[in-house]
Formats: structure tokens, sequence, C-alpha cells
């Protein structure tokens, strides 16, 4: 049995805002993610507001069947190893015709619904407007019975678009885009 590896079930929604009683100053955390241009592979680097703590992670990730199923594996690292792959962090790489960083910034915010911690990823920079919604689950049939939440908009779990890496170079307005092809 390979141990190295978790598996992570999800489903994803796109919303609109923060659900009540949310606001941008609820508690949350700072998440800066780089992707490793060609690879399965990113470093995230996460600060905590409250405490101005950071921690340091590097990921791979590997969806499964579809895109609800993901193979996770983590290495923490501390500070001295964070600097050694600090030169992959916002590296500039050309995507989408122009030069663009790799790295994705978001806010992260948990909310509880149905008995369920969601995690709400709000998007900053030039992504500032969209807001994803991950619910996680223990059981592919927990995760086919999960009802739609009323504060989310669209499923988004299999749309390739909105995974991390090809969000990469993207705007909102990239966003609207592929939101009104759905619609």
């Amino acid at each position: 049995m390979d141990k190295t590896y978790r598996t992570e079930l999800r489903r994803v929604f796109l919303i609109a805002a923060l659900p009540e009683p949310l606001t941008r100053a609820s508690r949350h955390l700072q998440i800066f993610d780089n992707y490793i241009e060609n690879t399965r592979l990113r470093i995230r680097s996460i600060r905590s507001p409250e405490t101005k703590q950071w921690s340091w992670i590097l990921q791979q990730r590997i969806s499964l069947e579809d895109l609800s199923q993901w193979k996770i594996s983590e290495i923490f690292l501390n500070e001295s190893e964070h600097a050694a792959f600090e030169i992959f962090e916002g590296r500039e790489i050309r995507k989408n015709e122009k030069i663009q960083t790799n790295e994705i910034r978001k806010n992260r915010y948990f909310y509880n619904f149905a008995d369920k911690e969601i995690e709400i990823d709000v998007f900053l920079g030039e992504l500032w407007g969209l807001h994803l919604a991950k619910v996680f689950f223990a059981t592919i049939e927990e995760m086919r019975n999960f009802k739609i939440p009323p504060f989310a908009i669209l499923e988004v779990t299999n749309n390739e678009f909105f995974r991390g890496e090809n969000l990469v170079g993207k705007t909102f307005g990239d966003v609207k885009i592929e939101f009104n092809k759905k619609g």
C-alpha cells in the first residue's frame, strides 16, 4: 500500500460572494500557490493573518477518474527548505499570449453547511471577483448525494478551466467568458 498519497474527494462550486455571516474581515488564511511549469507540482505558502505565522508545502496533485477525485502528496517544509524552492515562486511564464507570474493568490475562508466545513477561496489580483467553494467527502457515495448549496451559482468540479494551474495567467474577464459558455 502506497502511503505517500492521500485520496481527496471533492466538489467545487462557483459562488457570487461569501455566504452570510462571513465577510472579508472574517477569520481566514492567505494562500500563495506557485505552480511549477510543466509539472504536477506546486509550492503552497500559507500565512495566518491572526498569528502572522507561515507554513510551506510542496504538493503533487494527480487527478484520477475525473476532477472530483485526486491523489495528493505533501511535504511540509521548514523555512530553510522553503528557501531552496523560492526560485520557483513568482516566476514569469508565457501564458495566454502574455508574460504572467506562476502565482495564484487567494484568501481561504471556512463555512459550515449541511454538516460540512466548506473551504471558500476568494481570489486576489487579476482574478478578483472569482469565488470558489470546495466541499470534501469521506466516500464517493457521500460526494454524489451532497446537495448543491443554495449560495452556489454553478458546479465547476469537472471544468478544467477552474483547476489552479489553469487559472495562472487568467483574469476575472476570462472567468466571465467561461461562465457565459455554461449559461
